[in-house]
């Protein structure tokens, strides 16, 4: 114990009491003490403050947030706002950094093309000069977290430094405390950490000054990240889309998957059962819709590991315990299980919405705008411009809403469960205009794996640039895969062919349009695709073969648009949706093969599915002498 306290020696007594150091070396962890007095020695903050599991330490951080105006109350119990710096809508800290989110990568290391990369050694020199002094005149909080549910083997723990009480109160919402968790570790040093610093503060409430110095850079060498001079969540809680970079590249030198997945739980009518589903949607792909079902239980909404696990099964946990969702557009009658938890008293977080008499506002909720308010851009009114004259709208299109899941109607009972569920389906959704039908399963597993890396997403008006531009998602995770995507490819397919049961894969399009532009899918139809799914899991179905994979017979499809949606599902909207649009899946896999050739060692089995689905699909070209086949037509 002596040689361990002797690490902290060079922190000075007025910076961390003794109270603080009796936490720390009651977790008998050297690798601990050494992050701690590295970065407090850099960082230089003026109180170090060690919160553990106690209800009292967590109501410390949650309270302390407000005193120093990080977040402020709202008129309904337990509510309050945060906001993010902003200088002009182009220039503001209220989404993720991509251009200044970088993968140290060692020299003659991998250097994903999809990703941002910079030399380790020249990405360390920069941001730690950026971290020298940054907490200057601010109070360090020292956390411990559980990625996954406590006392399981799922799970990665989690240290986090950061100068951001806001911060600090979004993890107690998003994720399971863990100090007791880093007692058990016993000394090891088997944990990602995570250190950050919103920098100089400027105005009321206080945000982040020197948005030039804004650098979250990702250490797979270190299994660190390292971010500072922000505090939007997305940059700054490193436990979320930061921490999935480091589990991605430790799971696939593992053969588990770290992944960008809901998790929902299936309860088809008439049955007793549930039946678990995980699926990857590329941004506005309808991932939180589908992810929130009525009728159905959602244990998670965005980041899941998956083991093979003793009775065959792949099992899946969700590493959160809440949602940081985008606010835009929940009203309560598209979203009304999301709306009734944030318009109701529980532990609330609202970020850069318009605020007026302390009610939060935001875009597309249904209800009348304020002529005036509070916003990201201080008071505001309508008709509100920044410096380059554009309009300033009264609620960030990126605004968010931040709650603990076991706060939704609908949540699973098995969301702690420390063996997770099990996986009967995989869903792979993409926003897809001409091509793919609503629903699609997979010949086998290594044809589903085919299919999630061939997810394709039409650019939105949400998305700067044209409109209509397909862009690749390879298992909508593209953003986050930090190994070469051959080897994730391969380490998928070698993860089923493990199993005794192995998932059911499924591609979904929710966005097939018509000719004249209009959608051939409701807003609801996708519970009865994703039920048909359900169904097919269990071989409750038949279904039709065709060369790209099965599809839904229409008696089936009628009888559930009947059940659970009490509509007709009529022939005419069948053909139309589910004919094989030959010419166009042709193109598909012309887009598909060219961007795999530019990547290293993809495996012989992906290369084998494009040359024999295309062979398939010229002889039905020839064939019927058609771009379209109707679905009877493989009957």
């Amino acid at each position: 114990m002596d040689v361990v306290k002797n690490l902290l020696i060079n922190i000075d007594s007025d910076v961390i009491d003794q109270e603080s150091l009796d936490k720390l070396y009651a977790l008998n962890n050297e690798h601990v003490l050494k992050i701690v007095n590295e970065f407090v020695s850099r960082c230089k903050p003026s109180k170090v403050t060690v919160i553990t599991d106690s209800q009292e330490d967590i109501d410390y951080v949650r309270y302390h947030c407000i005193e120093i105006g990080e977040e402020s109350k709202l008129e309904i119990e337990g509510h309050t706002i945060h906001y993010d710096g902003f200088v002009t809508m182009s220039n503001h800290d209220q989404a993720r950094d991509k251009g200044n989110t970088r993968i140290l990568i060692p020299k003659g290391g991998y250097k994903p093309p999809a990703l941002n990369t910079i030399d380790r050694d020249e990405g360390l020199k920069e941001v730690l000069e950026f971290m020298d002094g940054c907490m200057e005149g601010h109070e360090c909080l020292i956390r411990f977290f559980c990625l996954g549910p406590k006392n399981s083997r799922f799970s990665i723990l989690a240290l986090q430094l950061t100068d951001s009480f806001y911060v600090g109160h979004s993890e107690d919402l998003l994720y399971r405390s863990g100090y007791e968790e880093f007692k058990k570790l016993k000394g090891s040093n088997e944990f990602f950490y995570f250190i950050h610093s919103s920098g100089e503060l400027i105005g009321d409430p206080p945000v982040t000054k020197n948005l030039d110095k804004r650098r979250i850079y990702v250490d797979l060498e270190g299994g660190r990240v390292l971010s500072v001079c922000n505090q939007y969540a997305g940059n700054s809680l490193g436990l979320k889309k930061l921490a999935l970079r480091l589990a991605i590249n430790k799971a696939n030198k593992e053969d588990w998957l770290a992944e960008h997945y809901f998790i929902l739980g299936v309860h088809p009518k008439g049955k007793k059962r549930v039946s678990y589903a995980v699926g990857a949607y590329p941004s506005a792909c309808g991932k939180t819709s589908t992810a929130m079902l009525p009728g159905q239980t959602i244990v998670g909404d965005d980041i899941a590991y998956l083991r093979p696990w003793d009775d065959g099964y792949a099992h899946v946990v969700n590493i959160e315990r809440g949602i940081f969702g985008i606010i835009k557009d929940v009203n309560p009658e598209d979203d009304p299980v999301i709306w009734d938890t944030i318009t109701t008293p529980r532990e609330t977080i609202f970020s850069n919405v318009l605020t007026k008499n302390g009610k939060p506002y935001w875009i597309g909720d249904g209800r009348e705008i304020p002529e005036s308010g509070f916003n990201f851009s201080g008071q505001w009114n309508k008709g509100k411009t920044d410096e380059n004259q554009k309009e300033i709208p009264h609620a960030h299109p990126n605004a968010r809403y931040t709650v603990r899941i076991e706060e939704l109607s609908n949540a699973d009972p098995d969301l702690h469960n420390p063996d997770g569920v099990p996986v009967h389906m995989i869903f792979y959704g993409g926003r897809d205009s001409d091509t793919m039908p609503p629903v699609l399963e997979s010949l086998d597993w290594e044809h589903g794996v085919f299919l999630g890396a061939s997810i394709e997403s039409e650019t939105t008006s949400a998305t700067l640039g044209a409109e209509g531009v397909r862009k690749h998602q390879p298992m909508a995770n593209l953003d986050f895969v930090v190994v070469p995507l051959g080897k994730y490819l391969e380490n998928h397919r070698k993860f089923g062919k493990r199993l005794e049961h192995c998932p059911k894969v499924f591609a979904m399009n929710y966005f097939l349009k018509n000719q004249d532009g209009k959608y051939l899918n409701g807003m609801l139809d996708k519970l009865c695709w994703v039920i048909w799914a359900e169904g097919r899991s269990h071989g409750d179905y038949e279904a039709i073969k065709t060369p790209v994979g099965y599809i839904p017979k229409y008696e089936d499809l009628k009888e559930l648009f009947k059940e659970y949606l009490g509509k007709d599902y009529t022939k005419e909207d069948y053909m139309e949706q589910f004919e094989i649009r030959v010419t166009k899946l042709l193109k598909k896999l012309e887009r598909i093969e060219m961007m795999y050739r530019k990547e290293e060692c993809v495996p012989d089995f992906f290369w084998t599915i494009v040359n024999e689905e295309r062979e398939k699909l010229l002889n039905l070209k020839e064939k019927y002498q058609k771009e379209e086949i109707p679905p009877d037509e493989f009957l």
